[in-house]
């Protein structure tokens, strides 16, 4: 069995359920009978504040723990992480090793200086985005699903974890409480809770949240199984 092994950083905004996405993909890899490690980094715990969590998953035995300095994989939540700089790493892509992954939250390309556009083809990075916010807003009818498109989108780039076991974390997560939350993102279940009355809506409309994104990925021919593309491709 070949190795599969992804060092993840994410960053994005308070409020995006950022550090809950890396819960449920570090769950779902072990669920699935992988290996994960995970080390999220916040500071004040309000909206709009830069998160940002680190990831290890691989299907054979993991022996780091800690922030993760060289990623081959960068998932961006919000475009504002790369064009207000709101970030704990700058630039965006810091670290990101040779023909490394960078999942972006957003219909469109961003707009990047011919520095960032002529760095990133150096290290030949494979550059996606994905309408996440707005699938959550379509399939789950509300934006707060968004870190459900991106832990999809996860599972349909790398198949690790497959899509059955990420909707087994998804339910430890909101409806068997299995995994430890901070207080901030205790207030955001509540808040979702709450949108839903019933934790069962809440399920279901997660879980076709992650089947559209993990679709999406497949259908666009993102998968690292794949030949990857060498520029930056848009969701369009």
């Amino acid at each position: 069995m070949a190795v599969k092994r992804y060092n993840v950083r994410m960053a994005g905004i308070g409020g995006q359920g950022v550090v809950t996405a890396s819960h449920i993909i570090s769950n779902g890899v072990v669920i699935s009978g992988g290996y994960s490690s995970l080390v999220p980094f916040f500071g004040s715990e309000k909206r709009n504040a830069p998160v940002e969590s680190y990831v290890r998953i691989s299907n054979a035995t993991i022996y780091e723990i800690g922030e993760i300095i060289y990623p081959n994989v960068i998932m961006i939540f919000h475009p504002s992480v790369i064009t207000l700089g709101k970030s704990y790493t700058m630039p965006f892509y810091t670290g990101l090793k040779q023909r490394g992954i960078i999942l972006i939250n957003n219909r469109a390309p961003i707009k990047l200086s011919r520095d960032e556009e002529r760095e990133l083809e150096e290290k030949e990075a494979r550059v996606y985005y994905i309408p996440a916010t707005e699938m959550a807003n379509e399939v789950a009818k509300t934006d707060l699903a968004t870190n459900m498109a991106m832990c999809g989108a996860i599972s349909g780039l790398f198949g690790l974890p497959d899509l059955k076991s990420l909707g087994e974390s998804v339910k430890d997560r909101f409806i068997g409480k299995g995994i430890v939350v901070s207080g901030g993102t205790a207030a955001l279940d509540s808040a979702i809770e709450k949108k839903f009355a019933k934790k069962q809506k809440l399920m279901e409309a997660n879980m076709k949240t992650l089947e559209a994104a993990y679709n999406f990925v497949r259908e666009k021919g993102w998968a690292d199984e794949d030949e990857p593309a060498t520029k930056q491709t848009a969701a369009v």
